[in-house]
């Protein structure tokens, strides 16, 4: 059984973790999900704030695992952190989100717990992981160019007369239903890891793995097409708007499982002091991001959805399918993502295909600032604030 100092401290770092899951919630994952269908009036503020947060839930608890034990255990060699160092980085990297939220700019809440995860792990005197943050700057680097890149280009496609524009929403459906088939879940395999849907159907139906996996990947991506298809001849602007609805929904559900682990993961190094397993704070996680969601988003979701672009259903289209296409990737790899970064990459792509499509320099300016700043800010002030407790106490 754990001491009383023990568990008062980790209820204190989990108080904290709350406090963090909230911000994130108000923040990037309650707000960068739905903001491009906002945009295009397919729904409204309010009520993507709730949606979002229900699927903001189940990706926490679904799919959350992999991001969580990257930065709990990923970023510092030698030294776990504390519980004390979890309290320090936690709540740093949440009152600097907060700060964004109420200011109305989406502060990236990757590079602000990472940074002040590495800044305490320092401060404690663990080693720089150089290899992970290798790979997180490569994802970083990349992604305004690839996401928006992405979304340039397939605006560029709908918006052009080389091809019919109901054929080619509904293929790019089925490209949706394609990645759908591959995202990993925790409940698809043995304890610890993680399978999708393709993988784990192939050998169930007794097809070989390879074989199997590319046709039931096939089979996805045709229904995924044909249900698109049969709603856009239907109604286009009907079915255009439902298929805004399912992106923003899957999104918001990768959002979850990729920004729970930036709230908990600074608790994982000492769950095993309290005895409580990883799918329990990933569900208290996943709450936190609920409330958040459901109480500070509508802000975010007016500011990104208005501020950066004048978007319409189709460059919104565009922005969400790269966007969904990287956060699982990094959710595979267990690489922390800013959302923000994802979407308003996306946003400011897709607009461009329109040529400029109200896109607000001044505004883009400032983010990028923000994002710099909350990464060197959170990590010198981890450093400093974690390096002051250890000499007073």
């Amino acid at each position: 059984m754990p001491g009383v100092t023990t568990l008062a401290t980790f209820v204190l770092a989990a108080a904290a973790s709350l406090f963090m899951a909230w911000a994130i919630g108000a923040g990037s994952s309650g707000s960068t999900p739905f903001a491009p269908a906002v945009g295009a009036n397919a729904i409204s503020v309010m009520r993507a704030g709730l949606v979002v947060g229900v699927l903001g839930f189940l990706g926490a608890v679904l799919q959350g695992a992999n991001v969580t034990q990257a930065v709990g255990t990923e970023l510092i060699i030698g030294e776990p952190l504390t519980a004390s160092a979890a309290i320090v980085g936690l709540l740093t990297a949440a009152v600097l989100v907060a700060i964004g939220v109420f200011a109305g700019y989406p502060i990236a809440t990757s590079f602000t717990v990472t940074g002040a995860v590495i800044g305490v792990g320092l401060a404690m005197g663990g080693a720089p992981a150089w290899a992970k943050y290798a790979e997180i700057l490569t994802l970083w680097t990349l992604t305004p160019f690839v996401g928006g890149g992405m979304a340039y280009l397939i605006a560029r496609l709908i918006r052009g007369d080389r091809f019919d524009e109901d054929r080619l929403i509904a293929l790019l459906g089925g490209v949706v239903g394609a990645l759908i088939a591959n995202i990993r879940f925790t409940f698809l395999a043995p304890s610890g890891q993680q399978g999708s849907i393709a993988s784990t159907l192939a050998p169930a139906l007794g097809l070989p793995a390879a074989a199997g996996f590319l046709l039931i990947t096939l089979a996805v991506a045709a229904v995924a097409t044909a249900v698109l298809w049969t709603a856009l001849t239907s109604s286009r602007e009907t079915g255009q708007r439902r298929f805004l609805l399912v992106l923003g929904g899957l999104v918001a559900f990768s959002a979850g499982g990729s920004q729970v682990g930036l709230a908990l993961g600074p608790l994982v190094p000492v769950l095993d002091a309290v005895a409580i397993p990883l799918w329990a704070i990933l569900v208290g996680g996943g709450f936190g991001l609920l409330i958040g969601s459901w109480t500070g988003a509508p802000r975010m979701i007016k500011a990104i959805s208005q501020d950066y672009s004048s978007l319409g259903p189709r460059r919104s289209i565009a922005a969400l399918i790269p966007s969904f296409a990287i956060a699982q990737t990094a959710v595979a790899f267990g690489i922390p993502v800013s959302f923000n970064e994802i979407i308003v990459s996306a946003i400011i792509g897709s607009g461009y295909a329109a040529g400029n499509a109200g896109v607000s320099r001044g505004k883009m300016g400032y983010t990028a600032l923000a994002w710099v700043g909350s990464l060197i800010g959170s990590f010198v002030l981890g450093y400093g604030i974690y390096a002051g407790v250890r000499l007073v106490v």
